[in-house]
């Protein structure tokens, strides 16, 4: 039996209008994607363009850390806690740094980065929670000694021997001028390795 004819009109307009609200959901999508522009953040600027640490430093494997604050304190080893974001020229900067101290004392001391943004405003942390010892900066180095104790509490760009000459007290490591003379070899615009010199 066929239809009345104002019903099928009702049912063509229906499909008409849902075909039209799909046909411009396809060009805004098209021209969402075909318009926006690549990511262009780098090294000096302060764009997100993912994991610093994987871009900048050569080294993923230090997030998500491998330990956390209070397992290193009870096993009594050097924490170095860095607060950090993704988007930050700093950061990106001093990621390279970060990994270099990795290099030379990953085995010996617990390498524990923490992204700033976890950290919530007015709330308090234990000391055995990375989170205590944040104060609204980035990059900001925190080192604990073995005791727990902060040997190291610095904000901003750092030079790599400052901090290496506190870890060497900390160890109770030969000065630099009384150990093996390293060199400084270019891995990448970013990054660089200590090699024995020759």
């Amino acid at each position: 039996m066929a239809r009345p004819a104002p019903q099928r009109s009702a049912i063509r307009q229906t499909i008409r209008r849902w075909s039209q609200r799909l046909l411009a959901g396809v060009i805004c999508c098209w021209l969402m994607l075909g318009l926006a522009a690549p990511a262009q953040a780098s090294l000096q600027d302060d764009r997100f363009d993912g994991n610093i640490f994987a871009l900048y430093a050569g080294n993923g494997s230090l997030v998500p850390p491998k330990v956390t604050l209070a397992s290193s304190l009870e096993n009594h080893k050097v924490a170095l806690v860095l607060f950090y974001v993704d988007d930050s020229s700093d950061c990106k900067q001093f990621s390279s740094t970060y990994s270099q101290l990795q290099a030379g004392y990953g085995r010996a001391a617990d390498f524990i980065p923490v992204h700033a943004d976890t950290v919530v405003p007015g709330e308090t942390y234990p000391s055995n929670d990375p989170r205590h010892y944040y104060r609204g900066q980035v990059p900001q180095l925190v080192i604990l000694d073995q005791q727990g104790k902060v040997i190291w509490d610095e904000m901003g760009q750092t030079p790599i021997n400052d901090i290496d000459d506190r870890l060497r007290q900390t160890f109770d490591l030969l000065p630099r001028a009384e150990s093996e003379t390293l060199q400084r070899r270019s891995v990448n615009e970013v990054n660089v390795e200590l090699t024995p010199q020759s």
